[in-house]
């Protein structure tokens, strides 16, 4: 792919689009079935860098994946809670749920284990889940005192027991404790600390791992408990990806057009669903079906909302924010500043080259539309700055994404795509 892509003004747009399955759910479901007793069958996968990292590192820990209809069929042979290999050398490319995920699951193995990534992700944290991953019996550390990766693993196996886990910088930490807890030696209670950021993630995490037959309590608010009964195998089809269809319900709302996503319903395991509801107050239309949600109009206004709990349609708001009447406000949404890269201060950077007032805030964004003129856009290697910003250029002209191709992260074939209901990319 080019390293400049324009974007051209498409009028209003309008077509039905199945994104690719969910990297989360993916994730979710390749941990439970590495650590399943039997081959499980994972149907509608995504085939991208997040996934591939993830089937590498399970392959090198001994744990055999085979892929097949080009990544969108996975059969994983589980080791019943084992981890084969007893060193390994692991490399996570700046994938948070492979690094988070795996740094718990070599827990429960025997041998030396080193989780690293690219340097972007050397500046995530990762302290929480290695100070609770110490409670539960494991040796885990930041090989370089700064609380972030490289990670490296003395592992004895997991005993269980009881952990405190801090909620507010990320909900991978605590997903990542629930799906090693079933392997432990011991039931494994785990209380989490403060307000938890990304609620819905951790519900999809409980709902993976008892697809997989894990036994996951939530006793009340905050407070987990897993018995020690391992995982079985299971056939397990995959959603689209939530958060990869908020970019063309986004593009629906910016021109005001008709976009229908298949696969996802108002039910569905992903809360990235209720960016729809965002474009409802702002005015658009939305449908649901049994197995489709359509979104049709423009939005006409700004909102004030609080969206913790669905942080990664943040930039798509932030997107559709340009177009409607009056100032949209973001909140709650601190935790972005530890992602791919610091999301709030980069889409408060890009918005104003658009032309746009924007105040940045602790926790969120102030974006006034103003008169929006084209510009260049810098999308820090972050593919969800891509996906987002390539949205304005469906009614501002002049746009260019810069590095586009970052998008392989979670959607290798976006743009392809975002083509097919515009006609103009």
């Amino acid at each position: 792919m080019t390293d400049k892509l324009p974007i051209q003004p498409s009028g209003p747009v309008e077509g039905s689009i199945r994104p690719p399955g969910s990297k989360s759910i993916t994730n979710r479901a390749l941990v439970c079935s590495a650590l399943a007793q039997g081959e499980s069958v994972l149907e509608g996968t995504l085939a991208s860098e997040d996934t591939e990292v993830m089937i590498d590192s399970l392959r090198r820990l001994g744990i055999p994946v085979r892929v097949e209809e080009e990544g969108r069929r996975l059969l994983v042979q589980g080791q019943g809670g084992r981890i084969p290999a007893s060193e390994a050398e692991l490399y996570t490319a700046n994938s948070g749920t492979t690094m988070r995920f795996l740094t718990a699951l070599v827990c429960l193995g025997r041998g030396v284990y080193r989780l690293d990534g690219v340097p972007r992700m050397r500046e995530r944290p990762i302290q929480d889940l290695l100070d609770a991953l110490g409670q539960l019996g494991a040796e885990a550390r930041s090989e370089q005192n700064n609380g972030c990766p490289p990670v490296l693993v003395h592992a004895q196996g997991l005993r269980g027991g009881r952990a405190e886990v801090a909620g507010n910088i990320s909900s991978q930490f605590l997903s990542a404790l629930l799906m090693a807890a079933p392997c432990a030696q011991q039931e494994v209670e785990i209380l989490v600390r403060g307000d938890l950021v990304s609620r819905p993630y951790v519900d999809m995490t409980v709902a993976v791992m008892r697809r997989f037959g894990a036994r996951v309590e939530e006793l009340q608010p905050g407070r987990f408990l897993v018995q020690p009964l391992g995982y079985q195998a299971a056939t397990y089809p995959i959603e689209p990806d939530a958060s990869a269809a908020s970019y063309f319900f986004g593009a629906a709302a910016m021109t005001g057009g008709r976009v229908t996503v298949e696969g996802l319903g108002k039910n569905s395991l992903q809360g990235d669903v209720a960016f729809c509801e965002c474009l409802r107050q702002m005015g658009c239309q939305v449908e649901y079906g049994m197995n489709e949600i359509t979104v049709s109009g423009r939005a006409e206004r700004g909102i004030d909302v609080d969206m913790n709990a669905i942080s990664d349609t943040v930039p798509t708001l932030a997107a559709v924010a340009l177009v409607a009447e009056g100032p949209t406000r973001i909140r709650g949404v601190a935790h972005m500043r530890h992602k791919e890269t610091d999301r709030i201060a980069a889409l408060a950077t890009e918005l104003r080259k658009l032309g746009a007032g924007v105040q940045e805030l602790p926790d969120g964004l102030v974006i006034q539309p103003g008169p929006l003129h084209g510009a260049e856009i810098e999308t820090y290697n972050d593919h969800r700055m891509a996906m987002s910003m390539a949205l304005v250029g469906l009614v501002v002209p002049g746009v260019v994404i810069r590095n586009p191709a970052c998008t392989v992260k979670t959607y290798p074939g976006f743009f392809d795509d975002l083509a097919k209901i515009t006609r103009k990319i």
